[in-house]
């Protein structure tokens, strides 16, 4: 069986991109259910995947942070990853499908797990919003807050991988990818066609499709009136040659294969990391 790749919430498991992609495991309730039920629900996944990937929100109530670490705790096991880039919720669920594509693949889970680390810089993830009064994700300066007030006001914000702002007007653009990319919007009750009409051309898209606003997507923006959007590498051909291209090696502490200086899955950094930080403390 592939390595399982969790997410937090069903509207964080976006519809397969193609037909390899693998089911996103839903962990419903994380906060709200007997800790019993799931210590059992997630022994169980280890026993039929071997290792669980679970990609989570920084913007998941804490209770929800502190149950996943619990649990990971309490089964002492290096098999569950838990996976938290600071990336807005709808890039999240695009990061969480490609390893969901990728996981259908011939890479061992280590590997996966560091997948996402390496995938997070080939995102561009950002939002259309009615107000930057309570945005504390992206700097602002006093004079957005200002013209936030102002009846009407749209602001394109980008989040990642490089902030950018900019009040939406006739001139207004917000820097894209540099490669092909697709894009995903997540309109929710926002009246705003910017994304479709402006960025999506802008930024020459092979293609735009809409899903449902993630329910975390109004707190991680600090505002209801968003339109969330996210480009993304669509094909897995070009997902698989990216992850496979980066030269692996043995976790030294779990023995696991895995991509960059970090083990997602027991959080050991590499030696060579280790002494190049002592030399630097030492200098």
């Amino acid at each position: 069986m592939p390595t399982a790749i969790a997410v937090t919430g069903a509207d964080m498991a976006l519809p397969p991109q193609d037909e390899r992609t693998v089911p996103a495991v839903v962990l419903k309730g994380l906060d709200k259910e007997p800790l019993e039920r799931t210590l059992l629900g997630l022994q169980a996944l280890i026993d039929q995947h071997g290792h669980v990937i679970v990609v989570c929100s920084q913007a998941v109530p804490k209770a929800v942070e502190r149950r996943l670490h619990t649990v990971r705790s309490l089964l002492e096991s290096d098999r569950i990853a838990v996976f938290r880039p600071d990336l807005p919720p709808l890039g999240l669920a695009v990061l969480a499908r490609q390893l969901r594509q990728l996981a259908s693949c011939d890479l061992g889970p280590g590997v996966l797990a560091s997948a996402g680390r390496l995938l997070t810089h080939y995102i561009h993830a950002g939002a259309v919003l009615g107000s930057v009064t309570k945005l504390d994700r992206v700097p602002v300066d006093l004079k957005a807050h200002a013209k936030s007030w102002m009846p009407g006001s749209q602001f394109g914000v980008i989040a990642h991988p490089e902030p950018q702002l900019v009040r939406i007007g006739p001139e207004a653009a917000l820097k894209g990818p540099e490669f092909a990319t697709a894009l995903l919007v997540a309109k929710g009750q926002f009246p705003s066609d910017w994304v479709s009409t402006t960025l999506a051309p802008s930024w020459n898209v092979q293609g735009l499709r809409e899903v449902p606003l993630p329910a975390e997507s109004a707190s991680w923006w600090g505002t209801p009136k968003v339109v969330e959007f996210c480009s993304f590498l669509p094909d897995l051909s070009v997902l698989y040659q990216l992850v496979t291209s980066v030269r692996q090696s043995a976790c030294h502490w779990c023995g696991i294969d895995v991509i960059g200086d970090r083990c997602v899955f027991c959080s050991a950094t590499s030696p060579l990391t280790e002494n190049q930080q002592n030399q630097l403390t030492a200098g």
